[in-house]
């Protein structure tokens, strides 16, 4: 029986909300949290006292197997978040996503392995497939780098399995679409341009407007954590989390200034749009496994969960105290 779970990247916009839902649902949780000299937890600084007094928090750092050692001792399971993905910042500093999400998840598959860690929760992302060659993207899609930062994706999940193949690694891999909502960076595209409505700016600025993203909810990703933690004799198996709904990133932000009730004015900011071979045009997800091998399926499914999801998102950055450190006229690599 899983009592104890080690995330990592638990101080992230992902991490935090599966820290607080693991607490909880009962679980004994450890949260690896990115060292720094300013004693900052990320975003569970922000969390419910009552939750986060009940953690066991681990600073440290993924790159380093020592401490990644230590943080997996006397846990019976680990989910494996922590990595770098903003794509914009992998352009120019390729070898610290090397180093961070392939060497990172080396560790912890490393140690896990050595200390018979009973499952392995390895997070991938649907970058790895690149643009859809068909869709809806099923887990059997092919795998294409088309940024640094998928390629060391791609090269993590590959070692996740290569583990799994190999020693027998109790190892999964959960493939999220792209998720949004409450505490996501101002770096993903959903919160750049609320942050922008709500500023009152007359014009947003965006890069290409016309690839398609399947977007998911955080707590229906977070949900797909929870079923995958739970679910037995899935080992090496491989599960896209997606709402299976696809839209423009154009249609989106008319959807969100209709939302908030403002007019829509969008302006090309060449610095903000990918390599044209880099752009991933279009993203659209598969979830049918997730739903027969964990039980799971989306909560903010099609068009309307999406602008149910969508509304509880602009709640959040409506309030001042949840973005005193967001900068919304920044372009945030």
């Amino acid at each position: 029986m899983i009592k104890k779970v080690l995330i990592t990247g638990a101080d992230g916009f992902i991490g935090s909300h599966l820290t607080e839902a693991l607490v909880r649902d009962g679980y004994d949780v450890r949260a690896f949290v990115f060292y720094n000299s300013f004693n900052s937890c990320g975003w569970l600084d922000q969390i419910d006292n009552d939750i986060k007094n009940s953690l066991d928090i681990f600073s440290g750092d993924i790159r380093d197997p020592f401490g990644v050692r230590q943080a997996i001792k006397n846990c019976d399971a680990v989910i494996h978040l922590a990595a770098l993905i903003g794509i914009p910042y992998s352009y120019h500093s390729p070898a610290t996503y090397v180093e961070t999400n392939v060497m990172g998840t080396l560790n912890v598959l490393q140690a896990g392995r050595d200390l018979s860690v009973s499952k392995i929760i390895h997070t991938s992302t649907s970058e790895v497939y690149g643009t859809a060659q068909f869709v809806p993207i099923t887990e059997a899609h092919p795998l294409q780098g088309q940024s640094p930062y998928s390629a060391t994706k791609i090269a993590a999940d590959q070692m996740a399995l290569a583990f799994q193949r190999s020693f027998e690694t109790p190892v999964n891999i959960i493939r999220p679409f792209n998720t949004y909502g409450p505490r996501q960076s101002a770096r993903a595209i959903i919160p750049t341009i609320i942050l922008q409505m709500l500023s009152g700016s007359g014009c947003i600025k965006l890069g290409a407007t016309h690839p398609t993203r399947d977007f998911s909810f955080i707590t229906d990703t977070v949900g797909g954590f929870l079923a995958m933690l739970k679910t037995e004799n899935i080992s090496g198996k491989v599960i896209n989390l997606g709402s299976n709904f696809e839209i423009a990133i154009g249609d989106m932000a008319r959807i969100i200034a209709d939302l908030i009730g403002c007019t829509l004015d969008i302006e090309e900011d060449k610095k903000r749009k990918r390599p044209e071979l880099s752009e991933v045009e279009r993203l659209w997800a598969d979830n049918s496994l997730a739903k027969e091998l964990i039980g799971w399926q989306p909560a903010y499914a099609n068009l309307s969960g999406f602008k149910k999801g969508i509304t509880k998102t602009i709640d959040w950055f409506r309030n001042s105290e949840n973005i005193a450190s967001y900068k919304p006229g920044d372009y945030n690599v």
